[in-house]
């Protein structure tokens, strides 16, 4: 059933390109200001692989008017506003969330750190030492490094398959130069897109304009992502060789772009295979064998492509029997499809976790703002769980025939293991 609470937004371009956005919420005080860039790690070449995501860390070390990052971390700390950035394959994104008393502050900050940031030479050198231990952090952790070994394999010979964070290799050989050339090259105003979301007063439109509004637009070219075109013939298997008490693995298919009509019954399929504590994969691997302590389904898409993914971390000893137990579940939710009573829980499920996540300002924001910058076309939440609830079991099952294919199944694997040989036998459903 289609939850009564209506979502709300419109939608407007300023005189610079801006997409600006707005989402009114009365059952709040905070406000989030949401900045996003359609740039991340796949508009890079393999030289300046991370500059994305340098980028995004260079924004809060100094502008022309704040010039360092005390400058900026103080004014937003006096007014405990919670602030971050973040980086991904094909967008980037910044916010800040306020009392909506200090929204003009929110609006001033964020234009000043997006287009006014000065990225002076040791504050390059400073962070790039820091990003480097944070590639460290990532290989040292295998559930955090594990998706990059997976998306290295799926999307092999491509921008995707490489590492937001870039490699030791490519963050040494950033300079300045290319990061400013890269910086001007994605953020104009007239690529922005720009939501604010919860307590937002009639005056948000004239404090927009003195922030954001003024930014003169350059509307430079730019380089467009490499699209993806199909994923190489599997099934093929990537094993990251280290020493650990635990065995990391990884196993999916290839999907659809953001835009396909599939990934509703795409992601109600994944629902029932691995989304809930009483999902199937949870049920038969962890409840009646022990085999894993986490074992979780999940399907994301890129503009172009996308992925259905089975991860697991389980004792060494039993990796074998867990992924003939997951290959099993694979081909029965495949050449069996699922029962009316799984379809209805998964339905309430999603919308359960849709309505829940969206009482932050925050995630209002995310909501849509994703939605303007990355997909052709903007749903509330209700229009949403509409689509989702008219899928019925005919649709999950075209979709699991389709998808959950051999010749399209990725193994990866982090752990020590050197031969793949023996896991390739066993990516047989």
């Amino acid at each position: 059933m289609v939850s009564p609470v209506i979502h709300m937004y419109s939608s407007q371009t300023l005189a610079n390109g801006t997409r600006l956005l707005l989402a009114p919420a009365r059952d709040t005080q905070a406000v989030t200001v949401y900045a996003l860039f359609p740039v991340g790690s796949r508009h890079e070449s393999l030289a300046v692989n991370g500059v994305s995501h340098f980028i995004e860390h260079l924004m809060f070390k100094g502008t022309e008017r704040r010039p360092t990052t005390l400058h900026i971390s103080r004014d937003l700390d006096r007014v405990g506003a919670e602030y971050n950035a973040f980086t991904g394959k094909d967008h980037t994104g910044y916010y800040i969330k306020v009392n909506a008393e200090h929204l003009e502050l929110a609006l001033d900050m964020l234009a000043d750190m997006c287009f006014h940031s000065v990225y002076r030479p040791e504050e390059i050198e400073r962070e790039r030492r820091v990003i480097l231990e944070e590639i460290h952090l990532y290989e040292d952790n295998p559930s955090m490094h594990l998706d990059d070994i997976f998306e290295g394999i799926l999307f092999r010979n491509h921008p995707l398959g490489r590492p937001i964070s870039g490699t030791r290799e490519t963050m040494e050989g950033i300079t300045r130069p290319k990061i400013v050339a890269y910086r001007d090259q994605h953020y104009d105003p007239s690529r922005l897109v720009l939501t604010i979301a919860g307590n937002i007063g009639d005056h948000v439109g004239d404090v927009v304009a003195r922030t954001f509004g003024r930014e003169p637009s350059r509307r430079r070219r730019t380089t467009g992502a490499m699209r993806f075109a199909r994923t190489p013939r599997g099934p093929a298997v990537r094993i990251h060789w280290k020493e650990t008490q635990q065995a990391h693995l990884a196993i999916g298919v290839p999907t659809f772009g953001g835009d396909d009509p599939r990934n509703y019954p795409l992601a109600l399929c994944t629902n029932i295979l691995g989304g809930t504590m009483s999902s199937r994969l949870f049920i038969a691997v962890r409840e009646r064998r022990g085999l894993a302590y986490s074992v979780r389904a999940s399907a994301d898409g890129y503009a172009d492509t996308g992925s259905l993914v089975v991860t697991a971390g389980l004792d060494p000893s039993r990796l074998t029997q867990a992924i003939r137990v997951i290959m099993r579940e694979l081909a029965r939710i495949r050449d069996r499809g699922v029962t009316a009573e799984e379809i209805t829980r998964a339905k309430e499920n999603i919308e359960g976790r849709i309505i829940l996540a969206l009482e932050e300002s925050s995630a209002r924001a995310d909501w849509y703002g994703k939605q303007a910058l990355l997909r052709k076309e903007i749903l509330t939440p209700e229009e949403k769980i509409a689509r989702l609830m008219a899928v019925d079991r005919a649709a999950v099952q075209r979709v699991a025939r389709e998808v959950l294919r051999t010749d399209r199944l990725h193994l990866a694997i982090i752990g020590n293991y050197k031969d793949d040989a023996p896991f390739k036998k066993l990516l047989k459903v």
